[in-house]
């Protein structure tokens, strides 16, 4: 097979193929280039080397939104998947993943595993119909490894050495002096179903030490530990304990655990989780899909629309302790020691600790061994399975966490690293990824999107962008949306069927978009938004202002960084988190201070102690070289504890604690090298050596930002966002002033670019400092936008190098297509400065008082259940409101969900010229909505913003504006199916303002 190679440039092989089956033609597999997943954008140019017009409104489908698509296994029709496949592409979503996820049907024998589960001939035409659809349509799919989660497949037994294998332990306490004669102990915990193989690993006698107790673990004497595995005749043993005390007997008995994947059976037969730490367990998997699903004509098909294959996050279960039969030796290999003495301070009882040595050692023991563990993972599991979907020319998406392994190694190693809002704690767990991948040179990180308990056909938008805004400050760049659903199966009510609703009886969590919302009406202009973030995002090179190194690289955990979470960000610093592999690879050198000088350009190091063994300052032997040498080549770092003392994170070898040690003296000793003992003192640390942040807040303020370079253009994305869903108090308005730093030397001007509307401005009033740039930002709660600091003339600029306003009174200055202008929305007179020295005056006697519509017409379609589970019934009315009000307050639409036409007419004084325009301020509005004004349909609005800036489509005399709103389905199904939706409140939907029309005048500065 072809090896996998990202491009960067000319016509893919992908774009070939795809052009070949939407004409019918036969493709030959040729040996050309493997897709483009996970490459860098860079600006295309038009003309004399500058951006194209259309470079950021025309986002293309490759970074377009795509959706998690939900399938009753392979209970599916063809030509529904392919209709499904255009209502995605209509939409303007860039593509889907397929999964098969049901969790909403009860009686899974409906769905007939015999003859359609995962893996059969009917699931196969039906992702032969998707890739072709897909490839007709230019969009991408995706293929998750396995039915449901975590990764299993059809042909594994509990048994075999390919399953998810599990240590088991048993326990029988002796006291002092006497004799244990019997069967050697057996497991605390029952084997699960299916299990009928175990295999003895080892027991042992350990002497009971209480002075080592915790408050749930019992305390042993690691000194005392004996082997006695070789005692062990015909199941049974005798053995008397010394009388110098209490002693446990411990047996560890290895065997599978039997776990199959979520809300099965999807398959038959069943399948079950394999091993992810060996290579029997990934062989399984691989061989599976040879076998079984890469057909020659599926083959051909992901040669022309496949996209990534997709791994869940890893949810393995078992009482006992995650295992397999390498462990021992691979143990011994990383760490030189052996690993049955250390055993007893790693059994597990339902995710429990059960016994501890002294505790220092028993923190080396624990952080060896998931070390162990998280090599094994990302050896046999994570860098084989990239290195076969290469092989099929495809990339690897995965959500590396869930063990207690290194995921940001593991990051650095997928092709597409992804986080989860759901799952993930706050913005430093997408920090996390964002390290590893930056790391790496891949460009993105994805997140699977707007999953909310209990939230089902009641998600807005609104919460969606709210949630996602920060994320992508963060560092994703690709959202899977969570998700769209297949349309039907067997039992199933109105809307349709949907993954994970109703969920145990009630409304379940993640929602179902598509045609059956009335908010998909409006989903061209969300993707649109998305898709010109991601553009912006997945463009350049990333910069971040500082590494934080972390000795354990969880994530997942909602664990930060100190100082630089709480008091950094707020004023505008950056983070991401590497762990120790990250080093080691090719990025990992220093040129004119700044580590990976391509990106992200860390401007610094932090280290501090390790928050997951209770903030100990550690760093491995082999880690504090390479510190010393970053440091040597001339990066600035910043510690933050007792360096000087450090320990290794694992059980040292003979005098490697005073080799550590002399290593950190030597790296303290260097002048750009500070230790502070406060966390308090780091801000000054950094600023004492000359650090500071590309972007600096005039106040310490919500604002999030992330900054990209592509050649000597600055993108920043800023978002008013919070740094996790729980944070109180909620977010407020922010208004102030930000310095953005700059990367070209020329003449830089900035552009305001909206991703709604898709438009670049280039922005009237700034001034300018050495390398920054000030602007003032203002941004609504969750309220996103992107400031690109560039050469004259980008994004179809025609002002060249006109001067712009540094100061003054006016309301606003902006650049129009007569030249610089001030916008006002009161009478008076204004003074503007400018970059040429000239102080300009402007007069404005009248500006029309703002208008507040005083009658609507209300036309409503109400959607309810029709006569089947995918029918819907739209029932029309007309109503006249003197006010606004939520549908639930209007008697006639209480239960109603549906699409509302809200129609006023505006009368404008005859005074009325081409220098008055106006902002619609529509106040309240859920959920999506757009705007028409005298028949013309206006550019999407910002969801979180809801002005919209009329400019001169008015006219004096009569204006009919008109708002189309589209609500979710929730307040009909609290009446259609109220066993399972009832419980759920009623929701203010609708336009319910205060709708104000607010004109302003407009005059061009002379």
């Amino acid at each position: 097979m072809q090896k996998y190679i990202p491009q960067r440039g000319g016509t893919s092989r992908r774009a070939v193929l795809a052009a070949s089956l939407a004409a019918g033609a036969a493709v030959a597999l040729t040996a050309v280039g493997a897709p483009a997943a996970g490459a860098a954008s860079a600006l295309p140019s038009a003309g004399a080397g500058n951006p194209s017009d259309d470079w950021f409104a025309a986002a293309p489908r490759s970074v377009r939104p795509k959706f998690r698509w939900w399938w009753p296994d392979g209970l599916v029709d063809p030509a529904e998947i392919a209709r499904e496949i255009d209502q995605i592409a209509d939409a303007g979503f860039g593509g889907a993943e397929i999964a098969a996820v049901h969790h909403s049907v009860k009686d899974k024998s409906v769905l007939d595993t015999a003859h359609h589960g995962w893996g059969s001939a009917p699931w196969r035409e039906g992702v032969e119909a998707a890739l072709r659809q897909a490839a007709r349509r230019g969009l991408t799919i995706d293929l998750t490894l396995g039915p449901s989660w975590p990764v299993a497949v059809p042909g594994v037994t509990p048994d075999d050495e390919a399953a998810a294998q599990e240590l088991a332990h048993g326990r029988v306490f002796v006291a002092a002096g006497a004799t244990y004669q019997g069967p050697v102990p057996e497991p605390v915990r029952t084997a699960a179903s299916g299990v009928t193989r175990r295999n003895l690993l080892a027991v042992q006698a350990v002497r009971v030490e209480p002075a080592n107790a915790t408050r749930k673990e019992t305390g042993l004497d690691l000194a005392s530990v004996r082997d006695l595995t070789a005692t062990v005749r015909d199941g049974a043993l005798a053995w008397t304990a010394p009388a110098d005390g209490d002693w446990v007997l411990l047996s560890h008995w290895q065997r599978g655990t039997a776990q199959q994947p979520e809300s099965g059976p999807h398959s038959s037969p069943a399948a079950y989780v394999v091993d992810h730490l060996s290579p029997a367990g990934t062989a399984a998997v691989t061989g599976f899909w040879e076998r079984a699903v890469l057909t020659g004509t599926v083959r051909r098909l992901l040669r022309a629309a496949g996209g990534a294959f997709f791994e869940d996050s890893v949810e393995l279960e078992t009482d006992a302790l995650l295992w397999t039969s390498a462990l021992p030796d691979a143990f011994e290999k990383h760490t030189g020691h052996s690993l049955l003495p250390y055993l007893p301070a790693l059994v597990l009882d339902k995710g429990n600790q059960v016994f501890a040595f002294e505790a220092q050692v028993t923190r080396q023991i624990r952080h060896d061994f998931w070390e162990t563990v998280s090599q094994l993972f990302n050896t046999h599991h994570v860098t084989a399975l990239r290195d076969w979907a290469h092989s099929h020319g495809m990339a690897l998406r995965s959500q590396p966490y869930g063990l207690q392994t290194d995921a940001i190694a593991s990051a650095a190693i997928l092709d597409i690293p992804e986080g989860e809002s759901l799952g993930f704690k706050n913005l430093d767990d997408f920090r996390c990824l964002a390290g590893g991948r930056d790391m790496a040179g891949h460009t993105v990180l994805s997140c699977e999107s707007g999953a909310y308990t209990g939230s089902a056909y009641s998600t807005t938008w609104d919460r969606f962008l709210r949630t996602m805004g920060g994320a992508y400050a963060a560092g994703v760049n690709q959202t899977v949306v969570h998700g769209f659903s297949y349309a039907t199966a067997p039992g199933v009510s109105w809307p349709g069927f949907a993954a994970f609703s109703p969920y145990n009886g009630a409304s379940g969590y993640g929602e179902s978009w598509g045609p059956r919302q009335p908010t998909w009406r409006h989903a061209e202009d969300v993707a649109g938004y998305l898709g010109r973030v991601h553009q912006v995002l997945q463009t350049g090179s990333p910069r971040a202002d500082v590494a934080v190194f972390r000795q354990t690289g969880y994530t997942a955990t909602g664990i930060g960084a100190s100082w630089f979470t709480a008091t950094g960000v707020p004023l505008g610093w950056t983070h991401q988190f590497l762990s120790g592999p990250l080093l080691d690879l090719p990025g990992a050198r220093v040129s004119d201070g700044r580590l990976a000088p391509d990106g992200p350009a860390y401007k610094a190091l932090f280290v501090e102690g390790d928050f997951f063994y209770g903030s100990t300052p550690t760093l491995a032997l082999a880690d504090a070289r390479k510190l010393l040498g970053l440091a040597a080549a001339g990066l600035p770092m910043v510690l933050l504890g007792a360096f000087d003392q450090a320990l290794t994170p694992g059980v040292p070898d003979q005098g490697e604690t005073e080799q550590l040690r002399d290593v950190l003296a030597r790296l303290l000793a260097l002048p750009h090298v500070t230790a502070v003992t406060d966390k308090a003192a780091v801000g000054d640390a950094l600023a004492a050596l000359g650090v500071a942040p590309d972007a600096r807040y005039a106040t310490p303020s919500t604002l999030l930002n992330a900054h990209r370079v592509s050649g000597d253009t600055d993108f920043y994305y800023l978002c008013n966002g919070k740094h996790a869903e729980t944070v109180k108090p909620p977010v407020a308005t922010i208004d102030h002033d930000i310095t953005l730093r700059r990367t070209r030397r020329g003449t830089t001007v900035p552009y305001l670019l909206d991703p709604w509307t898709g438009e670049a401005a280039r922005i009237g009033r700034y001034t300018e400092d050495g390398d920054g740039i000030t602007v003032r930002v203002t941004l609504e709660p969750g309220q996103a936008t992107v400031i690109a600091l560039g050469r004259p003339g980008l994004f179809g600029d025609r002002n060249g190098d006109s001067p712009h306003a540094v100061g003054g009174d006016a309301e606003r200055v902006l650049f129009t297509a007569r030249g610089l202008a001030v916008r006002t929305t009161t009478a008076g007179t204004c003074t503007t400065e400018l970059s040429n020295g000239r102080t300009v005056t402007t007069t404005v006697p009248r500006v029309p008082e703002p208008v507040t519509p005083a009658r609507w017409q209300l036309e409503v379609e109400d959607w309810r259940p029709g006569a089947g589970p995918t029918s819907t019934e739209i029932v029309r009315r007309t109503l006249r409101l003197d006010a606004l009000l939520p549908w639930s307050q209007i008697p006639d639409l209480a239960d109603s969900a549906g699409i509302g036409r809200y129609r006023t007419t505006v009368v404008l004084p005859s005074d009325w010229t081409s220098s008055h325009g106006a902002y619609l301020e529509l106040g309240q509005v859920s959920d999506t909505f757009r705007v028409t004004v005298n028949g013309t349909p206006l550019a999407p609005a910002d969801r979180l913003h809801p002005v919209v800036d009329l400019g001169g489509r008015l006219r004096s005399g009569d204006n009919v504006i008109e708002v189309e709103v589209a609500t979710p389905l929730i307040n009909r199904l609290r009446v259609a199916q109220p066993a399972v939706f009832g419980a759920v409140a009623r929701q203010a939907y609708g336009l319910t303002g205060p709708v104000r029309l607010v004109p302003y005048v407009q005059e061009v500065l002379g």
